[in-house]
């Protein structure tokens, strides 16, 4: 299992990386000036961080109890994946139309493609933070 101070890591390299990344590419395919696309990632970032950190340690302790270890298959890597955006994807929705003044059916579709990058970008940061830096295997006393 992980340290908090290695989950705190964890959770704050995976937002500024994804932060790099998201933010110049959705203001350029959005049309909407870096500013204001900044904001809202930094707001959804902030959003983000607290719940990455709540659901990793809920998901790794569940996969944990369920398998015995806390390494996880592709398939698990997958299902971590697409609950943790969609969950994610529920909270932001709102803060997507308000800020941005668009309806909801315009901040779903901008939300899912937020959603959509950050799936494949968890999916592929989550693995490769597994791979520098292993979970210990740590007995259960019960």
């Amino acid at each position: 299992m992980r340290s908090t101070a290695d989950r705190i890591r964890q959770a704050f390299s995976f937002e500024i990386i994804g932060l790099l990344i998201v933010t110049p590419l959705f203001a350029w395919i959005f049309g909407h000036p870096i500013a204001e696309i900044g904001v809202l990632a930094l707001i959804g970032a902030t959003a983000a961080t607290g719940w990455n950190y709540a659901f990793n340690l809920v998901f790794d302790h569940a996969v944990r109890r369920w398998r015995g270890t806390p390494h996880k298959s592709f398939a698990l890597r997958v299902a971590h994946a697409v609950l943790f955006e969609t969950t994610l994807l529920i909270i932001l929705l709102p803060i997507f139309a308000w800020w941005l003044q668009v309806s909801l059916l315009t901040a779903l579709v901008m939300d899912l493609s937020f959603a959509g990058f950050y799936m494949i970008y968890t999916f592929v940061f989550t693995w490769a933070y597994d791979t520098l830096f292993p979970p210990r295997e740590r007995l259960c006393s019960t």
